[in-house]
């Protein structure tokens, strides 16, 4: 399937690494350009290097995304560089452990990590959108409905980041900008990875995550997250918006109680 992708301009926020790298490598391979905006330049600037190698051009553009005149530079430096920006991907984020007892201080520095350059990038390519009718998705995480526990400012910010989603798809329906959000579970990335190493049995802590996730039990991977964004992206799904797709093999809003039972997992331990 032609995703229509060919020759269109996409800012990638944190896609040098897990699910940001998977979406920018599966941008360029459906022929789209991309501006890869990131706080640690080792792995962006080998990126480029790669792509540039085939003929193909994938901008690094390093920023701290927490200080807005960054966000404002990576995309003056994406229109210098393309001319246009045809799709914005709000990907970067971490989940910063910053729970209740850590202060407004923490939480407020934990929304600058997660949320409010959400806003930013999305504020300073407006009317570049505008003028190619482009799209905008946002990465968000299952922890927005489920809660975690320890995590709200993580949680607050990927709260926020739905919200948004649905509020911009309003804003912007008249200048056929489309806004989706796509959610994240239990996905599994180099860092991921490890967190479950550092278990005193890895195989075991990975297999009681899998064993509550219905469909399959197995991770989510970071191709399966990066394909319906890049879908979402597409001119295959040019009236879809203001929906927050979850892409999770079902952890999220089935019944994980009955999956532990058919599974035979104890969650009391």
């Amino acid at each position: 399937m032609d995703l229509g992708l060919t020759g269109k301009v996409a800012v990638v926020t944190g896609g040098s690494k897990g699910i940001g790298e998977a979406i920018t490598r599966t941008l360029l391979a459906e022929g789209a350009h991309v501006a890869n905006v990131n706080r640690s330049s080792t792995e962006g600037e080998a990126l480029e290097a790669e792509y540039a190698a085939k003929g193909q051009r994938c901008k690094f553009i390093q920023g701290d995304l927490t200080q807005m005149d960054a966000c404002e530079l990576a995309v003056k430096t994406t229109l210098a560089e393309f001319g246009t920006i045809d799709i914005l991907i709000n990907n970067a984020g971490v989940n910063d452990g910053v729970s209740l007892t850590d202060g407004p201080k923490a939480f407020l520095s934990s929304l600058q990590n997660n949320l409010i350059h959400y806003y930013a990038m999305a504020h300073y390519a407006l009317e570049a959108l505008k003028k190619s009718q482009g799209a905008i998705i946002n990465i968000s995480s299952k922890v927005a409905t489920t809660g975690q526990g320890g995590t709200s400012g993580y949680a607050a910010s990927k709260g926020g980041i739905n919200g948004m989603t649905r509020e911009w798809a309003l804003d912007l329906a008249a200048d056929n900008i489309r806004v989706n959000t796509v959610v994240p579970a239990e996905t599994w990335t180099p860092l991921y990875a490890e967190l479950i190493d550092q278990s005193s049995d890895p195989a075991a802590a990975r297999k009681q995550i899998e064993d509550i996730i219905p469909l399959g039990n197995r991770f989510t991977s970071s191709q399966e997250i990066a394909d319906m964004v890049v879908f979402l992206a597409s001119q295959r799904s040019l009236h879809t918006t203001g929906q927050i797709h979850y892409v999770d093999g079902g952890y999220t809003h089935l019944d994980r109680k009955y999956t532990s039972r058919s599974n035979n997992v104890d969650l009391s331990k």
